[in-house]
């Protein structure tokens, strides 16, 4: 085992780490939804078409999701906590803007600054958060830092409705501004700087990855507007393609890749990646319209609607660190499988009792259910990605899952957005609720396939402080292989 993996860099501060990096991860996970439940506000207060109120959100989606595997390039190239504190003075400056805007225009452009920062800053947590930590003590750090990350993407709808009620729609980007200003001397107080491989940078991997990102989310969010069909949608995932079709050419032939292809033969990585794209789909989708479903369907107001979320983010706050520390000893899969299968179960077990009358009391177990699965996958999803390939990769395989992640949960936006639209759709009640149960349904279906996925992770014990890989493809000629079977258990 290398010595990087095994211990922290010299002067670490593990506990410092981990708080500061969790809490840089919280502002960027709450932002991707937080304007969700502002928008008929800034609609009042700003103008604008509903195209251009949904690029609110879509515009830091869209920044975010095609930066994250350059950040992840550029924080291994100049040192992880230098482009850390960069993105958040960035996210600092993007919110003031968004604050001060005058116009939707200036919101929108905002917006994308502000998600290209935030893809500067949460990719880099997890692996500081893997470099100040020891073995014995990374699967529970890696817990705490993904019940942080599932708890503010639940989060975000319920903060914007609590802040826009209570102070104003600025407030919502204002309250981003001290923190992220707070965060910058803590992290060059408490963080050690670490690097990945000095080796040289690689523009056009960088470029063609983050242009490919860009024309596959665009698309993607175009269908929400446009039919799948449409040559709006159509021609930037075409496009999206070809360019993520060269950039894999590139990265085979090029002395120095962005991102060495043979980790993908790894199976647990792969496996991880996969279960990432599903969780975030599914949930994404449903917090989506879970805030809508409250508000129109059963006529709350935005602070209602934000209590009834309550229990859906708790279990994942108190149970994410505890499944970390716990798959430290059992390994991720049995836990990943799991907390897929109780999404999906939860997903379910919503759509068979949603209806525009249904008491609370019918409501709040599955999102309870769905708390608990959450907070079983977190945590172990990321850990069985930076467990399965050697310690200075560890940079790229955090990148590569955030991106995988995000663009998960923009595929599942999109494509519950086409599932649930139709004329009736916002006509009555009625009609939001057939198209809602439908939706839900598909993120039940996210969730299965995720389950199935996560039978090809390590089911070896102790598979989140797993010793990295100790060859590389490139020097052996073949794919690097786990030492023991990851066959799904018979029943």
């Amino acid at each position: 085992m290398s010595a990087a993996a095994a211990r922290p860099p010299a002067h670490a501060k593990p506990g410092a780490t981990l708080a500061v990096a969790s809490i840089g991860a919280f502002m960027t996970s709450v932002d991707i939804m937080i304007v969700t439940t502002a928008i008929p506000v800034l609609r009042e207060s700003l103008g604008g078409s509903i195209g251009d109120l949904e690029w609110t959100m879509n515009a830091y989606n869209l920044a975010f999701a095609c930066l994250l595997l350059t950040a992840a390039g550029l924080g291994d190239r100049f040192g992880r906590r230098r482009v850390f504190s960069f993105g958040l003075a960035g996210f600092a400056a993007s919110s003031a803007l968004a604050a001060l805007a005058p116009g939707i225009g200036v919101l929108i452009a905002a917006r994308a600054v502000q998600g290209a920062a935030a893809a500067l800053i949460l990719p880099l947590t997890l692996t500081m958060i893997s470099e100040a930590f020891p073995l014995e003590t990374r699967g529970r750090a890696i817990g705490i830092w993904g019940g942080v990350l599932g708890t503010g993407g639940v989060l975000g709808p319920i903060i914007g409705a609590v802040v826009v009620e209570g102070l104003g729609w600025q407030w919502i980007f204002w309250i981003n501004v001290p923190i992220a200003v707070l965060l910058i001397p803590a992290a060059r107080t408490f963080i050690t700087e670490t690097y990945g491989p000095r080796q040289p940078l690689d523009v056009p991997g960088l470029a063609l990855a983050s242009a490919g990102f860009f024309g596959l989310s665009w698309g993607l969010v175009q269908s929400t507007n446009h039919p799948w069909s449409a040559a709006a949608v159509v021609v930037p995932i075409l496009l999206g393609l070809a360019l993520m079709s060269a950039f894999l050419r590139w990265e085979h032939r090029t002395a120095n890749p962005m991102v060495p292809l043979a980790i993908f033969r790894i199976r647990r990585f792969s496996a991880a990646n996969g279960v990432s794209f599903c969780i975030f789909a599914s949930l994404a989708g449903s917090v989506f319209l879970m805030s809508q479903y409250f508000q129109f369907a059963q006529h709350h107001s935005p602070v209602e609607a934000a209590l009834r979320f309550m229990p859906w983010p708790l279990p994942t706050v108190f149970g994410a660190p505890i499944a970390g520390s716990l798959a430290a000893r059992y390994g991720n899969r049995p836990f990943m499988i799991a907390g897929m299968s109780l999404q999906a179960g939860a997903m379910a077990w919503f759509a068979l009792v949603a209806s525009v009358h249904s008491p609370y009391a019918h409501l709040w177990p599955p999102l309870v259910l769905s708390g608990v699965g959450i907070a079983l996958v977190m945590p172990t999803m990321s850990g069985e990605a930076v467990a399965a390939v050697r310690a200075e990769q560890m940079g790229v395989a955090s990148g590569t899952n955030t991106t995988v992640r995000e663009l998960g949960g923009v595929f599942g936006v999109a494509l519950v957005a086409t599932i649930f639209a139709s004329p009736r759709s916002y006509a009555s009640p009625a009609g939001f609720v057939d198209g809602f149960l439908d939706a839900m349904w598909a993120c039940a279906v996210f969730a299965a396939a995720g389950a199935a996925l996560a039978c090809l992770a390590d089911g070896a014990r102790g598979s989140t402080a797993a010793e990295p890989l100790a060859e590389p493809a490139e020097a052996s000629g073949h794919a690097p292989q786990s030492r023991i079977a990851t066959q799904c258990p018979a029943r």
